[in-house]
């Protein structure tokens, strides 16, 4: 059984990682991209912090985001991405000698318990249960040991290269570690997956105890969700070598933002500092329609149309509208003929003297083009 546990979560991790490319991302192309704003909110007690739009991508404020930290539980984002990625909501779990076992903050399992994959998820994001998260790895892999691999491995395909994860929950080890940038981007993923977003934003929920048949009421350690209108997610941390952390999300006026605070003694306070500047000083403009148009090739014959696949958008300061600037940079000699959805050059986005996404620009894909 563990081994077809293994197999199947091992399959599955590889549809994960080709599947996080229908993201809706900006296209960007090499290095990790840098916090565009210098300045921000006054007074983020945060030791690490990263504000980032959910939509796009971008990331609108960063204080040492790259900067390698205990995550606590934080982690606990990961495990659930992969308990919906790689298992059924509905399938049964009976809890072990060892999930039962495990202490600090949990839902109290006891060792025979059955319970659903989806109550158990719901226990380790909205009560931050240790125990769950490792009844969670069991049901997937086998052993917790084996489903840490995938979440160090779908880390990795999400862009998230400096976390290192040696368990399931968050529960403190010398190579157990993440950034405020990384956390950003998993929860972000997190937050595409419709009953990961449905749970995070719950302030009070019930799970259901198969056998014996059991009701438990759960409070969500998030305390966000009861002080800020917006909040709707995502995950409290908190541990003596990782400090107050807090991954929090919140919606205005259809825009979605995501805060992320290490090390925080004013997390809530940080966070909801760091979201309200991002809604009343930053904006998401879109600069190019899906199949627009953006420029036209030289070729031979006569200039051919080029289009982006997918519409951009960019998440800037309002200050900084102005300096927004597009180029089009033709990678194929001009006067050459070009084939039906051929790649022809790029479209650069900057915002200053810096270089914000680099997009392909191909040709009309219906129909052949052809030069003299």
């Amino acid at each position: 059984m563990i081994r077809q546990k293994w197999t199947r979560a091992w399959c599955c991790v590889l549809l994960c990682v080709i599947s996080t490319s229908l993201l809706p991302v900006n296209p960007v192309f090499g290095a990790v991209q840098p916090a565009v704003v210098e300045d921000g909110p006054a007074r983020v007690t945060a030791d690490a912090a990263v504000l980032m739009d959910v939509a796009t991508g971008d990331v609108l404020f960063g204080k040492q985001e790259n900067k390698r930290r205990p995550p606590a539980s934080t982690t606990k984002i990961m495990t659930a991405i992969l308990g919906f990625e790689l298992g059924r909501p509905d399938e049964v779990v009976t809890v072990s000698q060892k999930a039962a076992a495990v202490g600090e903050s949990t839902i109290h399992l006891d060792p025979g318990e059955k319970i659903t994959l989806y109550e158990l998820i719901t226990g380790a994001l909205v009560r931050s249960g240790n125990d769950a998260c490792v009844a969670i790895a069991e049901d997937i892999s086998g052993t917790e040991e084996q489903f840490v691999k995938l979440m160090n491995r779908k880390a990795l395909a999400l862009g998230a290269q400096n976390t290192h994860f040696e368990n399931t929950n968050g529960l403190p080890l010398k190579d157990h570690y993440s950034t405020a940038y990384d956390l950003a981007l998993m929860a972000r993923h997190g937050l595409q997956i419709p009953q990961f977003a449905s749970i995070t934003r719950q302030r009070e929920t019930k799970i259901h105890f198969l056998d014996p048949y059991v009701l438990m009421d759960l409070r969500n350690t998030n305390k966000l969700l009861w002080n800020y209108p917006y909040a709707d997610g995502v995950k409290t941390g908190t541990t003596t070598a990782a400090g107050k952390c807090l991954v929090a999300s919140a919606t205005k006026e259809g825009r979605q933002l995501l805060a992320v605070v290490l090390n925080a003694p004013d997390r809530f306070g940080d966070a909801k500092k760091l979201l309200e500047w991002g809604f009343e000083k930053t904006e998401t403009v879109r600069l190019v329609n899906p199949r627009e148009a953006i420029a036209e090739f030289p070729s031979t014959y006569k200039p051919v149309p080029v289009f982006s696949d997918d519409s951009i958008d960019v998440s800037i300061p309002k200050a900084k509208r102005m300096n927004l600037q597009t180029r089009v940079v033709w990678e194929k000699p001009a006067n050459f003929s070009v084939r039906a959805g051929e790649r022809v050059g790029r479209l650069e986005v900057w915002l200053g003297d810096q270089k914000y996404y680099s997009v392909p620009l191909h040709s009309e894909r219906k129909g052949m083009l052809k030069g003299s």
